[in-house]
């Protein structure tokens, strides 16, 4: 298996990564909840003493949810940062945080993609939604040095995803009212089942 770590090549790394095992798992805000639904502050003071326990915190909240992407906001924290960890169609692992994040997608060079998406903080639930087949991502690592992500199908989905979350959208504000409601009434009637997961994978964690 490949591995790009903030976007570059990089040993192969454990399924549980370090910073899982060092994290201790937050609460995952739900939608409905304010500080889903506007723009995070941009950060503008970097360094690992400010932010390497939260970086740490959200892998570890991320795999105990089994989701691939998680956002500041949906740990109750205001600002512009998210981590994520997947593999693509194509067997490469991505790892990583980005802080500020911008993205650039545009379907006209490179058209959409029309995919199954989901999002932890609508535990449960998912929607087809289509997406630009290719993402570009600028933002800065843990330092303040700037980094660029390059992603297509299944990776650009994320960065599309995660970035828009710190704009204050989710997923489902780009569905249609009656799609929208299906997510959401979906997510109620599933979320005992994916708590009790969640539950179960903290204890497999031993957190």
């Amino acid at each position: 298996m490949r591995t790009l770590l903030q976007g570059r090549p990089a040993r192969r790394l454990p399924q549980i990564t370090d910073e899982v095992r060092r994290g201790n798992p937050l609460r995952i805000t739900e939608y409905g909840e304010p500080i889903l639904h506007h723009p995070c502050r941009p950060v503008t003071e970097f360094g690992a003493d400010r932010w390497a326990t939260l970086i740490d915190d959200m892998f570890a909240t991320m795999w105990i949810a089994e989701g691939v992407g998680l956002a500041a906001n949906q740990v109750g924290v205001d600002a512009r940062l998210f981590v994520y960890d997947l593999t693509d169609e194509d067997g490469t692992r991505h790892l990583g945080h980005v802080f500020n994040p911008r993205v650039e997608a545009s379907a006209g060079l490179f058209g959409d993609q029309n995919g199954s998406e989901g999002c932890l903080s609508v535990p449960g639930a998912y929607a087809l939604l289509p997406r630009p087949a290719r993402a570009t991502v600028h933002g800065f690592d843990l330092e303040g040095e700037p980094i660029t992500l390059d992603g297509t199908d299944y990776f650009a989905r994320c960065l599309v995803h995660e970035t828009q979350h710190l704009h204050g959208l989710l997923y489902v504000d780009h569905l249609a009212p009656a799609d929208r409601e299906r997510a959401l009434a979906a997510s109620a009637a599933r979320r005992t089942e994916v708590f009790e997961r969640r539950a179960a994978r903290t204890r497999e964690l031993g957190k």
